[in-house]
């Protein structure tokens, strides 16, 4: 047995399903996952000491690279001083103003521990300040695995084939309307049957949990009107975009103002990070200003802090966001060059250090047409490329990453394991 399998079947008698988030589990396409012991840069090595260029780069925070040495000496030094205080430092003032700075809508930001937690506690900011029950999601759109957001999720959720989770009351979604991404008339529709009960819309300003999916020209403009008009609060969950597809966020590249952002990922530079901001108004509805209630005893943590703020400094170089994006293009424009030069309906899109890649001839626009593409090609394509060295996520419904190291070599070499993959395919 090797030592991957090994692990996997210690794995799966200790922790349900072997692994500690499902999507790792590869349920969607088969085999055994590899066990990582390290990384480094673009690589990372599995517990065989197999090396991989990795794409998946902890689902997003990675953008400098894997073990990047000014953040670990950052981390290492803020170890050094305590792990945790449950009090205010002067770093945590430092990352909120520098998360001000970078994104334009923030005017006030709240640290909590991750993704999740910032959209959970975003929506009930948004419930709390409208005095508003109802909430507007868009199927294939992840934002965590509260309860109220758990209805036709992406990510792991749709995967496994299962957009509701078990353990949800159906009351606890009573208030959840969700429609379809991409389609303002929903939205309009919606408005017009609940016209004074939407406390807020949250929305992927680039879907990434279903894979990549841009907005269509005009739906996020249409949003921020339709929320004007009837006192509503427009969320962007930018957890996945936010300083990965430019230095202010997808709304900074499509020039809509959300009143609330939530942030994560990145802004821990790797460690447990999450934010939500936005309005002063709004968040002055927090306590213990206000009546919402929101606290986290690790919030603010000082080596996560460290490590995101050592991330951001780096963000700021000039050129970084170009080279990024052009390292992107590169690998998506040769991966699909590859695909046609053997007759195979592929497509890609990117943004930023942000991809998507579908079995498909044309980039989708909805859930619909990525549940579309062609699940089983994907399958041989990802375990192609994961026996050749390289590292893709294990799902049709996730986007994939590029790091500032993934550089013309790491590229190429890609491109040319894809090349024989597609031949086989």
């Amino acid at each position: 047995m090797s030592r991957n399998a090994e692990l996997f079947d210690r794995a799966c008698r200790a922790i349900p399903g072997g692994v500690n988030s499902p999507v790792r589990a590869f349920r969607s396409v088969g085999g055994t996952p590899p066990f990582i012991a390290r990384a480094r840069g673009p690589y990372l090595w599995d517990a065989e000491d197999k090396q991989y260029i990795d794409y998946v780069g902890s689902w997003g925070p990675a953008i400098l690279g894997h073990a990047d040495p000014e953040v670990v000496r950052a981390v290492q030094a803020a170890a050094e001083g305590g792990l945790s205080f449950g009090a205010p430092t002067a770093a945590e003032v430092e990352i909120a103003e520098a998360i001000i700075e970078r994104i334009p809508s923030i005017e006030q930001v709240r640290l909590v521990s991750s993704g999740t937690e910032a959209t959970m506690s975003a929506i009930r900011l948004a419930r709390g300040y409208t005095g508003r029950n109802k909430i507007i999601k868009f199927e294939g759109c992840y934002h965590g695995h509260s309860d109220s957001l758990l209805v036709k999720a992406g990510s792991g959720m749709l995967t496994f084939g299962n957009p509701s989770s078990a353990g949800v009351p159906s009351e606890f979604v009573q208030h959840t309307v969700v429609l379809r991404y991409n389609n303002l008339a929903d939205v309009k529709a919606a408005f017009a049957q609940y016209p004074d009960d939407i406390a807020c819309i949250i929305v992927e300003p680039i879907a990434g949990n279903m894979n990549m999916v841009r907005p269509a020209p005009g739906f996020l403009e249409g949003l921020r009107t339709l929320c004007d008009q009837h006192g509503s609060v427009l969320i962007f969950d930018e957890v996945m975009t936010g300083l990965r597809v430019g230095p202010q966020g997808m709304q900074g590249l499509c020039g809509v103002k959300p009143d609330l952002t939530t942030l994560a990922k990145i802004i821990g530079g790797g460690m447990p990070v999450g934010a939500f901001g936005g309005r002063a108004d709004i968040m002055a509805e927090i306590a213990p200003l206000g009546a919402v209630y929101q606290a986290g005893t690790l919030s603010g943590n000082p080596v996560a802090v460290a490590a995101g703020l050592t991330t951001l400094r780096r963000l700021a170089e000039p050129g970084f966001y170009d080279r990024l994006h052009t390292q992107t293009g590169r690998l998506i424009i040769g991966l699909v060059g590859r695909a046609r030069n053997h007759g195979v309906p592929f497509c890609g899109d990117w943004q930023g250090g942000l991809f998507g890649i579908y079995f498909r001839k044309t980039a989708p626009t909805s859930l619909a047409e990525v549940s579309d593409s062609d699940q089983d090609a994907f399958k041989r394509f990802f375990h192609g490329m994961l026996d050749g060295g390289v590292h893709f996520a294990p799902s049709a419904f996730e986007a994939g990453f590029v790091s500032i190291t993934h550089d013309d070599a790491v590229i190429d070499r890609t491109l040319e394991i894809a090349d024989k993959v597609f031949a086989s395919l």
